[in-house]
């Protein structure tokens, strides 16, 4: 074997043929499933009809025929009687011949005495076996399917009680007529035939009928997509509950619910982009004066100060795109999956303050912080929930005068760990509490610099955390002109893991 044949061998082994692919990814017509389900169960009762018919044709076929022979072994019976002890039958030639006249089947008869000792008719006609322990009764005529030289033949019996002498057990005769089933299954054919031509006739048109209606029953489904492609663009309206089937309301109610979350984004987002455009005007228009103005300018000290202030406005368009950056982030986060992981929030807000003290300390502002000494648990994204932070603390160093102090404090509750952002600053009045967390919205006589996102995107990042963010006055404020405010989050503690048997604390 060659070097390469080998390598060909092992890459034959090692072959995997494709994965089948997922049932999942296929799509399914609702049309075809609703015919199979229906079609499916009729194509599978229509032979167990047939099969059922059959059988009932072949009891109803019997009846008649099992009447003729009962009375044909009554009629025989009649004739058998004991004469000094011995057995002999009244039957004349001309009754034997009318008993055995049948231009289909074969007829036969026996009679047979007390101890089996052939009478008359057919010796080859067998006996009826009888269990051990059963004892033949003269009461009924009865029936039972047997052959005769090989051909199935249905066979009517009876016991005939002899003449007997006083306190004798009379002895009892048998006689047996037997006819083959030529004429039965002629009659089961003929009852089958007017039973189930007229299904090969049927069914057909029961197919037809089944396609018709439900095409015509999924007919609305076609009509609703009509009118849904015919609309526009910019059509985002509802549809009309009552123009559809009752079965169909709640698709269309969810697709009504689906359209009013899509409208409601939308304006939004049109919302949200005119009023980042309108505020990006006014820190480019700025940088676009100062720039004008320091070209203009020949001495070097007034083009030093159109420099610094064409820094500023920089500063401030740069401030604002980040935090345009940071409010779609945040908007884009999903409210739970795989962002989301236990982390510490005392740790957490511990770190975020150190970023911020030198910030503080350039705001002649005393940023400080209080928590517990083991780390506090809880589950969320961890850069969210620093962005969140970070923008209330920027947000109490921005609208708070120097020498008043910004304290971060995290605490817990018995089922909640609570993050707390409190200040000594003017405060925030109750009529403005629910309106500072708009986009771009600022108090009014407010100066302090800012572009109105940092408290939407705090209230963002909660919302995708499942808390909400709480204002009210600092308890702490010791001066009334000063009430400061307290940004309060609760969030909800994580169940605690079960407690394993080998782990349980054992008190001996």
């Amino acid at each position: 074997m060659t070097k390469d044949s080998a390598v060909q061998q092992d890459a034959a082994l090692d072959y995997q043929p494709p994965a089948a692919e997922a049932d999942e990814g296929i799509q399914h017509s609702l049309f075809g499933e609703i015919l199979d389900w229906m079609l499916a169960p009729l194509l599978l009762l229509w032979p167990m009809s047939i099969a059922i018919t059959y059988l009932v044709a072949k009891s109803i076929a019997n009846q008649p025929f099992d009447h003729a022979l009962e009375d044909s072994v009554t009629v025989l019976a009649q004739q058998v009687r004991a004469v000094d002890g011995k057995v002999i039958k009244g039957l004349p030639g001309s009754a034997r011949d009318i008993l055995r006249a049948d231009d289909i089947d074969n007829v036969y008869f026996q009679i047979q005495g007390p101890h089996g000792e052939h009478i008359d008719g057919d010796r080859d006609l067998p006996p009826p076996v009888l269990d051990e322990e059963e004892l033949p009764t003269s009461a009924n005529v009865h029936f039972r399917n047997d052959s005769m030289h090989g051909t199935p033949v249905r066979i009517a019996y009876a016991y005939v009680r002899l003449e007997h002498k006083p306190g004798v057990e009379a002895p009892l005769a048998l006689v047996q007529v037997a006819e083959t089933l030529e004429k039965r299954a002629q009659l089961a054919n003929e009852i089958i035939k007017g039973v189930i031509l007229p299904q090969f006739i049927i069914l057909p048109i029961v197919l037809a009928l089944v396609w018709f209606a439900l095409a015509r029953g999924l007919s609305p489904l076609a009509q609703l997509q009509e009118r849904i492609r015919a609309r526009g663009s910019d059509d985002l309206s509802p549809i009309a509950p009552n123009q559809v089937p009752e079965e169909i309301s709640p698709l269309v109610n969810s697709l009504n619910d689906m359209l009013t979350r899509l409208s409601s984004s939308i304006e939004m987002q049109k919302r949200f982009i005119a009023d980042a455009a309108h505020q990006m005007k006014t820190p480019l228009a700025g940088m676009r004066m100062q720039s004008e103005l320091a070209l203009r300018q020949t001495d070097s000290a007034e083009i030093h100060r159109s420099l610094e202030q064409l820094a500023k406005s920089s500063e401030a368009a740069t401030r604002l795109v980040n935090q345009l950056l940071a409010l779609a982030r945040a908007e884009n986060q999903p409210q739970a999956g795989t962002s989301m992981q236990l982390l510490s929030l005392s740790d957490l807000a511990r770190s975020t303050v150190q970023d911020w003290v030198s910030a503080s300390f350039a705001a002649r502002i005393d940023l400080g912080y209080e928590g517990p000494d083991e780390p506090l648990e809880i589950e969320g994204n961890p850069t969210m929930l620093r962005e969140m932070l970070s923008n209330l603390i920027d947000n109490a160093l921005r609208y708070i005068p120097a020498g008043a102090s910004v304290t971060v404090r995290v605490r817990s509750d018995e089922q909640h760990a609570i993050l707390e952002v409190e200040d000594t600053g003017p405060g925030i009045a109750p009529a403005e509490r629910q309106r500072v967390f708009e986009r771009f919205y600022r108090i009014l006589g407010n100066k302090a610099e800012g572009s109105g996102l940092g408290l939407a995107i705090v209230r963002e990042i909660a919302h995708q955390h499942g808390v909400e963010v709480e204002i009210y006055n600092n308890p702490r404020a010791t001066q009334p002109k000063l009430p400061g405010a307290l940004f309060r989050l609760a969030f909800p503690l994580p169940p605690e893991p079960p407690i394993e048997e080998s782990e349980a604390p054992y008190y001996g």
